[in-house]
Protein backbone atom coordinates (compact mmCIF):
# COMPACT_ATOMS: atom_id res chain seq x y z
CA UNK A 1 0.00 0.00 0.00
CA UNK A 2 2.68 2.50 0.01
CA UNK A 3 3.47 4.70 -2.68
CA UNK A 4 6.42 3.95 -5.00
CA UNK A 5 8.57 2.64 -1.87
CA UNK A 6 7.98 5.01 0.10
CA UNK A 7 6.58 4.38 3.52
CA UNK A 8 5.68 7.59 6.52
CA UNK A 9 6.95 7.70 10.35
CA UNK A 10 5.30 9.60 12.78
CA UNK A 11 6.96 9.85 15.69
CA UNK A 12 3.99 10.89 18.61
CA UNK A 13 6.01 9.86 21.79
CA UNK A 14 7.49 11.79 24.59
CA UNK A 15 5.84 12.93 28.03
CA UNK A 16 4.69 16.43 26.49
CA UNK A 17 5.96 17.94 30.02
CA UNK A 18 6.07 21.58 29.25
CA UNK A 19 2.04 21.49 28.83
CA UNK A 20 1.62 19.86 32.06
CA UNK A 21 -1.05 19.54 33.70
CA UNK A 22 -2.77 19.20 30.45
CA UNK A 23 -0.79 16.22 29.02
CA UNK A 24 -0.58 13.75 32.75
CA UNK A 25 -3.31 11.71 31.74
CA UNK A 26 -3.38 12.21 27.72
CA UNK A 27 -0.74 12.78 24.80
CA UNK A 28 -0.28 16.17 23.61
CA UNK A 29 -0.80 14.72 20.16
CA UNK A 30 -4.68 14.17 21.04
CA UNK A 31 -4.96 17.87 22.21
CA UNK A 32 -7.04 19.87 20.08
CA UNK A 33 -5.84 22.17 17.54
CA UNK A 34 -9.15 24.22 17.25
CA UNK A 35 -11.38 21.56 15.53
CA UNK A 36 -9.43 18.40 15.45
CA UNK A 37 -6.57 16.61 17.14
CA UNK A 38 -3.02 17.47 16.42
CA UNK A 39 -2.21 13.85 15.04
CA UNK A 40 -4.22 14.84 12.28
CA UNK A 41 -2.35 17.92 10.96
CA UNK A 42 1.03 15.91 10.95
CA UNK A 43 -0.85 12.72 9.81
CA UNK A 44 -1.96 14.81 6.93
CA UNK A 45 1.11 15.72 5.99
CA UNK A 46 2.39 12.09 4.93
CA UNK A 47 -1.24 11.48 3.03
CA UNK A 48 -0.18 15.07 0.76
CA UNK A 49 2.79 13.70 0.23
CA UNK A 50 0.46 10.42 -1.00
CA UNK A 51 2.41 8.15 1.43
CA UNK A 52 -0.06 5.37 2.49
CA UNK A 53 1.70 3.13 4.54
CA UNK A 54 2.16 4.81 7.87
CA UNK A 55 3.80 3.61 11.41
CA UNK A 56 2.64 5.64 14.67
CA UNK A 57 4.94 5.16 17.04
CA UNK A 58 3.57 6.64 20.49
CA UNK A 59 4.15 5.61 24.86
CA UNK A 60 2.60 2.30 25.42
CA UNK A 61 -0.18 4.44 27.55
CA UNK A 62 -1.13 6.18 24.16
CA UNK A 63 -1.24 3.72 21.87
CA UNK A 64 -4.84 2.72 22.26
CA UNK A 65 -6.36 6.03 22.82
CA UNK A 66 -4.81 6.62 19.39
CA UNK A 67 -6.51 3.30 17.88
CA UNK A 68 -9.49 4.32 19.07
CA UNK A 69 -8.84 8.10 17.03
CA UNK A 70 -7.90 6.10 13.80
CA UNK A 71 -8.23 3.09 13.76
CA UNK A 72 -6.28 0.66 11.29
CA UNK A 73 -6.68 4.13 8.72
CA UNK A 74 -9.07 2.32 6.63
CA UNK A 75 -11.60 5.46 7.23
CA UNK A 76 -9.16 7.69 5.77
CA UNK A 77 -8.26 5.21 2.47
CA UNK A 78 -4.59 4.17 4.45
CA UNK A 79 -2.82 1.84 6.52
CA UNK A 80 -1.94 2.61 10.12
CA UNK A 81 0.41 0.38 11.94
CA UNK A 82 1.46 1.47 15.17
CA UNK A 83 4.72 0.91 17.65
CA UNK A 84 5.71 1.58 21.34
CA UNK A 85 8.70 3.95 22.09
CA UNK A 86 9.62 2.91 25.80
CA UNK A 87 11.13 6.38 26.70
CA UNK A 88 12.26 9.04 24.58
CA UNK A 89 15.37 9.06 23.79
CA UNK A 90 15.79 10.91 20.34
CA UNK A 91 13.55 11.77 17.51
CA UNK A 92 16.21 9.66 15.88
CA UNK A 93 15.36 6.33 17.89
CA UNK A 94 12.16 6.65 15.34
CA UNK A 95 14.44 5.25 12.31
CA UNK A 96 15.70 2.55 14.32
CA UNK A 97 11.90 1.64 16.11
CA UNK A 98 10.60 1.43 13.07
CA UNK A 99 13.27 -0.33 10.87
CA UNK A 100 11.59 -3.60 10.34
CA UNK A 101 8.81 -1.47 9.13
CA UNK A 102 10.80 0.82 6.78
CA UNK A 103 13.12 -2.40 5.44
CA UNK A 104 14.52 -1.44 2.30
CA UNK A 105 11.75 1.81 1.49
CA UNK A 106 12.68 5.21 1.64
CA UNK A 107 10.80 6.92 4.31
CA UNK A 108 9.07 10.39 4.98
CA UNK A 109 9.31 11.07 9.36
CA UNK A 110 6.89 13.67 10.67
CA UNK A 111 6.57 15.20 14.12
CA UNK A 112 3.84 14.96 15.97
CA UNK A 113 3.46 18.14 17.12
CA UNK A 114 4.37 19.66 13.91
CA UNK A 115 1.79 22.03 11.98
CA UNK A 116 2.58 22.74 8.29
CA UNK A 117 0.57 24.60 6.09
CA UNK A 118 1.35 26.85 2.66
CA UNK A 119 0.60 26.98 -1.05
CA UNK A 120 1.52 23.92 -2.80
CA UNK A 121 2.62 22.29 -0.60
CA UNK A 122 1.86 18.96 -1.43
CA UNK A 123 4.14 19.37 -4.44
CA UNK A 124 6.71 20.22 -1.92
CA UNK A 125 6.74 17.06 0.02
CA UNK A 126 6.36 14.81 -3.59
CA UNK A 127 9.56 16.88 -5.11
CA UNK A 128 11.23 16.09 -1.77
CA UNK A 129 10.07 12.54 -1.30
CA UNK A 130 11.15 11.85 -4.88
CA UNK A 131 14.42 13.82 -4.92
CA UNK A 132 17.55 11.09 -5.58
CA UNK A 133 19.46 12.87 -2.58
CA UNK A 134 19.69 10.47 0.33
CA UNK A 135 18.05 12.70 2.75
CA UNK A 136 16.17 16.05 2.20
CA UNK A 137 15.10 18.19 5.03
CA UNK A 138 12.95 20.75 5.31
CA UNK A 139 13.83 24.66 6.82
CA UNK A 140 11.76 27.75 7.89
CA UNK A 141 13.67 31.01 8.71
CA UNK A 142 12.90 31.77 12.40
CA UNK A 143 13.21 34.68 14.80
CA UNK A 144 15.16 32.88 17.58
CA UNK A 145 17.46 30.23 15.76
CA UNK A 146 18.95 29.67 19.16
CA UNK A 147 16.07 27.46 19.76
CA UNK A 148 16.53 25.11 16.74
CA UNK A 149 18.80 22.81 14.62
CA UNK A 150 20.00 25.23 12.20
CA UNK A 151 20.74 24.55 8.88
CA UNK A 152 23.82 26.98 7.24
CA UNK A 153 24.06 26.81 3.40
CA UNK A 154 26.06 28.45 0.38
CA UNK A 155 24.64 30.95 -2.45
CA UNK A 156 23.44 27.88 -4.13
CA UNK A 157 21.30 26.29 -1.17
CA UNK A 158 23.95 23.97 -0.50
CA UNK A 159 24.29 22.63 2.63
CA UNK A 160 27.25 23.70 4.40
CA UNK A 161 26.80 22.73 8.12
CA UNK A 162 23.95 22.23 10.50
CA UNK A 163 23.98 23.08 14.79
CA UNK A 164 21.96 21.86 16.83
CA UNK A 165 20.71 24.44 19.07
CA UNK A 166 23.87 27.27 18.42
CA UNK A 167 24.88 30.16 20.90
CA UNK A 168 25.63 31.76 17.54
CA UNK A 169 23.78 30.87 14.76
CA UNK A 170 25.24 30.91 11.36
CA UNK A 171 22.18 30.95 9.98
CA UNK A 172 18.41 31.51 10.86
CA UNK A 173 17.25 29.08 9.20
CA UNK A 174 15.47 26.35 11.54
CA UNK A 175 15.17 22.77 10.72
CA UNK A 176 11.55 21.43 10.76
CA UNK A 177 10.31 18.33 12.10
CA UNK A 178 9.67 16.92 8.89
CA UNK A 179 12.59 15.28 6.98
CA UNK A 180 12.75 12.17 4.07
CA UNK A 181 15.32 9.94 3.65
CA UNK A 182 16.44 7.00 2.10
CA UNK A 183 16.57 3.07 2.81
CA UNK A 184 20.01 3.38 4.56
CA UNK A 185 18.33 5.89 7.12
CA UNK A 186 17.97 2.96 10.04
CA UNK A 187 21.21 1.57 9.75
CA UNK A 188 22.25 4.89 9.92
CA UNK A 189 20.50 5.56 12.70
CA UNK A 190 22.00 2.51 14.67
CA UNK A 191 25.13 3.78 14.52
CA UNK A 192 24.53 6.97 16.56
CA UNK A 193 25.54 7.25 19.61
CA UNK A 194 23.29 9.55 22.59
CA UNK A 195 24.14 13.06 22.97
CA UNK A 196 24.90 14.63 26.38
CA UNK A 197 21.61 14.45 26.70
CA UNK A 198 21.16 10.96 26.27
CA UNK A 199 19.54 11.32 23.07
CA UNK A 200 19.72 9.65 19.25
CA UNK A 201 19.84 13.54 17.92
CA UNK A 202 18.64 13.72 14.26
CA UNK A 203 21.11 16.67 13.33
CA UNK A 204 23.65 13.50 14.09
CA UNK A 205 21.89 11.71 11.64
CA UNK A 206 21.91 14.96 9.12
CA UNK A 207 25.07 15.38 9.90
CA UNK A 208 25.98 11.68 8.26
CA UNK A 209 24.29 12.48 5.13
CA UNK A 210 25.86 16.15 4.72
CA UNK A 211 29.37 13.96 5.30
CA UNK A 212 28.29 11.36 2.08
CA UNK A 213 27.30 15.22 -0.06
CA UNK A 214 23.97 13.58 0.40
CA UNK A 215 21.80 16.40 1.49
CA UNK A 216 19.64 18.35 0.59
CA UNK A 217 17.40 20.99 1.88
CA UNK A 218 13.70 22.20 1.38
CA UNK A 219 12.80 25.74 2.15
CA UNK A 220 9.78 26.72 3.15
CA UNK A 221 9.02 30.77 2.16
CA UNK A 222 7.82 33.23 3.41
CA UNK A 223 3.68 32.18 2.62
CA UNK A 224 4.60 28.80 4.64
CA UNK A 225 3.52 28.27 7.88
CA UNK A 226 5.61 26.05 10.44
CA UNK A 227 4.56 25.74 14.04
CA UNK A 228 5.87 23.97 17.03
CA UNK A 229 3.06 22.99 19.21
CA UNK A 230 4.87 21.98 21.97
CA UNK A 231 3.77 24.51 25.02
CA UNK A 232 0.69 26.02 26.05
CA UNK A 233 1.05 29.26 24.25
CA UNK A 234 2.42 27.92 20.61
CA UNK A 235 -0.71 25.47 20.85
CA UNK A 236 -3.09 28.44 21.61
CA UNK A 237 -1.46 30.46 18.62
CA UNK A 238 -1.71 27.02 16.72
CA UNK A 239 -5.79 27.17 16.86
CA UNK A 240 -6.05 30.60 16.30
CA UNK A 241 -4.32 30.62 13.43
CA UNK A 242 -6.39 27.43 12.12
CA UNK A 243 -9.66 29.12 12.84
CA UNK A 244 -8.93 32.48 11.12
CA UNK A 245 -8.01 30.77 8.04
CA UNK A 246 -10.86 28.35 7.72
CA UNK A 247 -13.09 31.18 8.91
CA UNK A 248 -11.94 33.00 6.13
CA UNK A 249 -11.61 30.96 3.68
CA UNK A 250 -13.95 28.19 3.76
CA UNK A 251 -11.82 25.16 4.10
CA UNK A 252 -10.67 22.85 6.46
CA UNK A 253 -7.21 22.59 7.20
CA UNK A 254 -5.79 18.83 7.87
CA UNK A 255 -9.39 17.35 7.33
CA UNK A 256 -7.91 13.73 6.39
CA UNK A 257 -11.50 12.27 5.12
CA UNK A 258 -11.65 15.63 2.39
CA UNK A 259 -7.29 14.26 1.46
CA UNK A 260 -9.00 11.13 1.40
CA UNK A 261 -11.69 11.66 -1.06
CA UNK A 262 -10.12 14.12 -3.26
CA UNK A 263 -7.01 11.82 -3.76
CA UNK A 264 -10.06 9.03 -4.58
CA UNK A 265 -9.01 6.18 -1.59
CA UNK A 266 -11.96 6.44 -0.16
CA UNK A 267 -15.46 6.50 -1.82
CA UNK A 268 -18.75 8.64 -1.60
CA UNK A 269 -20.19 5.27 -0.03
CA UNK A 270 -17.00 5.34 2.76
CA UNK A 271 -17.58 9.53 3.55
CA UNK A 272 -21.09 8.63 4.53
CA UNK A 273 -20.34 5.90 6.64
CA UNK A 274 -17.62 8.47 8.35
CA UNK A 275 -20.35 10.69 8.90
CA UNK A 276 -23.03 9.22 10.37
CA UNK A 277 -20.07 7.54 12.62
CA UNK A 278 -18.91 11.28 13.41
CA UNK A 279 -22.86 12.38 14.08
CA UNK A 280 -23.54 15.73 13.85
CA UNK A 281 -20.63 18.52 14.05
CA UNK A 282 -19.42 21.51 12.44
CA UNK A 283 -16.72 18.88 10.89
CA UNK A 284 -19.44 16.55 9.76
CA UNK A 285 -21.06 19.51 8.12
CA UNK A 286 -18.24 20.43 6.05
CA UNK A 287 -17.90 16.82 4.91
CA UNK A 288 -21.49 16.50 4.39
CA UNK A 289 -21.05 19.61 2.02
CA UNK A 290 -18.34 17.99 0.13
CA UNK A 291 -20.27 14.96 -0.98
CA UNK A 292 -23.19 17.76 -2.29
CA UNK A 293 -20.33 19.40 -4.20
CA UNK A 294 -18.80 16.14 -5.42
Amino acid sequence: MSDLGCKGIILAGGTGSRLYPNTIATSKQLLPIYDKPMIYYSLSVLMLANIRDILLIANEDDISRFEKLLGNGDDFGINISYEIQKQPRGIAEALIIGERFIDNHKVGLVLGDNLFYGQDFSSKLIAAKNSSAGANIFAKVVSNPSDFGIVELDNENKVLSIEEKPPKPKSDLAITGLYFYDNNASRLANSLRPSKRGELEISDLNALYLENKSLEVSILGRGFTWLDTGNQDALLSASNFVQNIEHQQGFKIACLEEIAFKKNWISEIDLERRISILGSSAYTRYLSALLIGS
